[in-house]
């Protein structure tokens, strides 16, 4: 379904589009023909702004949406049925229960880093354990699991444009979002445990956009952006409504594998700051590393230290292996994703 563009002024980057490698693509499984449509979908973490983006995506017609989240969505549609729990909790199995979900969107990540450590780990790690079997135990048939890029991990002798079958690396040099990859190794060991259930598996490049609050959108909506001195990696960005795109259409097709999921193009760094509104500050990384540290140490920071090589390397990924699965091709431009989070 078309979506208007963010409004602004168009402007092309052809450098942007740099070439991927003819390097063998690993085998993707056809899309699935499911004869029965879905008509419920359970979607966790749906209070926050890409959940909301997601069940407004998918939901309405004869497709009825479910929610769950910690947190109350105030004002939500009168045909979503709000559930407010924790989903490591044993009630969530209730949801399951009476629900009877088709399809489940699972979303419900701790992705920052403001709270206990251990909390994290067990809504991320426990919450989706939980979540796989009580889908298996109560005849779940798609499930679309929302991973990261980041999971590859950004590292110097990382090469352009992985693809699917690349290790999971950021662990490595990043261990504060260890809990993230082994989420998604989680899910991938269910994929192939359980192939009467189509799950897809989508690994999105940075998120921008009006509604999701993603690191990387804290970072670049900075007015003087701090940089590591010498460095300037090229980067993939994606507008947050490209990626309820996705969803929805792993969700439609039955896709069944891992997917990285690419937006229209890679820019330096320095670049994408500059489109945003803010002025790229570099500063030499003995002295960034030094004083992140202390700063994520005493609660003033939102980052730890690891999320520098993400400032230095390349993390870039192939995504065509979705496009020939679904279908999928970005609807926002470079410019559109910019223009949502310009000063």
């Amino acid at each position: 379904m078309a979506r208007a563009p963010i409004e602004g002024p168009e402007q092309l980057f052809h450098f942007a589009e740099a070439a991927v490698p003819a390097t063998t693509l690993p085998a993707f499984e056809p899309v699935r023909v499911v004869a029965e449509p879905v008509e419920s979908v359970l979607i966790t973490g749906i209070a926050g702004g890409q959940g909301r983006l997601i069940a407004r995506r998918i939901g309405g017609g004869r497709c009825r949406i479910i929610g769950v989240d910690r947190t109350p969505w105030e004002g939500h549609p009168s045909d979503v049925s709000m559930h407010v729990l924790d989903i490591r909790k044993r009630k969530f199995e209730d949801v399951f229960r009476t629900e009877r979900p088709d399809a489940v969107v699972h979303h419900a990540f701790v992705r920052h880093f403001r709270g206990d450590p251990e909390v994290r780990h067990e809504v991320n790690v426990l919450g989706t354990k939980r979540l796989l079997e009580y889908a298996i135990a109560h005849g779940v048939k798609r499930m679309v699991v929302l991973s990261s890029a980041y999971v590859y991990g950004a590292l110097p002798d990382n090469p352009y444009y992985m693809d699917e079958e690349f290790p999971l690396n950021v662990s490595r040099t990043y261990p504060e979002v260890r809990d993230l990859a082994e989420v998604d190794s989680l899910a991938g060991t269910f994929l192939w445990r359980h192939p009467e259930v189509a799950t897809a598996i989508l690994r999105p490049v940075n998120t921008l956009g009006y509604y999701v609050q993603s690191a990387i959108g804290r970072y670049i909506r900075q007015r003087y952006v701090p940089t590591i001195l010498g460095f300037n990696p090229m980067m993939q960005f994606i507008h947050e409504e490209d990626v309820a795109e996705a969803v929805a259409l792993a969700l439609q097709t039955g896709a069944h594998g891992v997917f990285n999921v690419v937006g229209p193009g890679a820019v330096p760094l320095k670049l994408a700051i500059g489109e945003t509104g803010g002025s790229a500050v570099p500063i030499p990384e003995t002295i960034a590393r030094a004083v992140f540290r202390q700063l994520f140490r005493f609660g003033l920071y939102h980052t730890p230290p690891g999320a520098m090589d993400f400032l230095k390397y390349p993390c870039t990924i192939d995504g065509r292996g979705f496009e020939r699965a679904t279908g999928f091709k970005p609807l926002f431009s470079l410019e559109d994703i910019f223009a949502s989070v310009r000063h």
